[in-house]
């Protein structure tokens, strides 16, 4: 858990120095401002040119963050990005990732503009897991969100959009903005085989902690939505 609270310390110190750049905070702490906190292991931020994400890479070279190389970030996007990272201890780093012009998904091939991104965001509160740190960002709409998060349907995407999806008002926008990316249907089953799975929410419970079994079911009932 040290570990866990170290992390977040320097998320939460170095997003308090950006607070004032123009950027939109996507990924497991964009998530955070409307589920209960899970944790994260790096920060990403979409910015819509290099002439912000330099701005941001002078502050986060002033805190002690480095530039990595992008062919060694273990990340789900490709496109243009920069990784940033901090050594805290040995063998212990955080990471912030500089996502430019648009979000690229590794595995579908199917971006979103930073355009986009910045359209469909507010202002939101960030909370942390372990520490009692608050802050308004910018952040997607939970339906911008689970866009991204449906469109790449990875395990920590799925376990996400289940706890978004109470957030979401519009579901036929959601369905409309992942049809003109990739393989809506493909991605819906790949989303109800896993939430339906024996094992989910155990697996759900390990990164958000106890659910209940109402609150479970009736989130397993709003996925349904999504196809209508």
């Amino acid at each position: 858990m040290k570990d866990l609270e170290l992390r977040e310390q320097e998320i939460f110190k170095a997003l308090k120095e950006l607070i004032n750049l123009n950027f939109v905070i996507i990924g497991g702490y964009g998530v955070n401002s409307y589920t209960l906190p899970r944790f994260s292991v790096d920060c990403d931020l979409v910015v819509k040119d290099e002439i912000e994400s330099e701005k941001i890479g002078k502050i986060l070279n002033k805190l002690g963050y480095k530039e990595e190389a992008k062919s060694n970030a273990d990340t789900p996007y490709h496109g243009e990005f920069i990784r940033f990272e901090k050594k805290i201890e040995k063998d212990f780093k955080v990471s912030f990732d500089i996502l430019i012009g648009k979000v690229l998904d590794r595995q579908t091939g199917a971006h979103t503009s930073a355009e986009w991104i910045f359209d469909n965001s507010i202002i939101r509160v960030l909370k942390g897991k372990t520490i009692k740190e608050k802050l308004e960002a910018k952040i997607p709409s939970a339906e911008a969100l689970l866009v991204m998060k449906f469109i790449s349907c990875r395990n920590t995407d799925i376990r996400d959009i289940f706890m978004l999806i109470t957030h979401i008002n519009n579901f036929k926008f959601v369905k409309d903005e992942v049809s003109e990316r990739t393989d809506f249907e493909k991605q819906f089953k790949t989303l109800k085989d896993k939430v339906y799975s024996k094992g989910f929410k155990d697996n759900l419970q390990g990164v958000f902690g106890f659910v209940q079994e109402e609150t479970f079911e009736k989130h397993k009932k709003l996925i349904l939505k999504l196809e209508k």
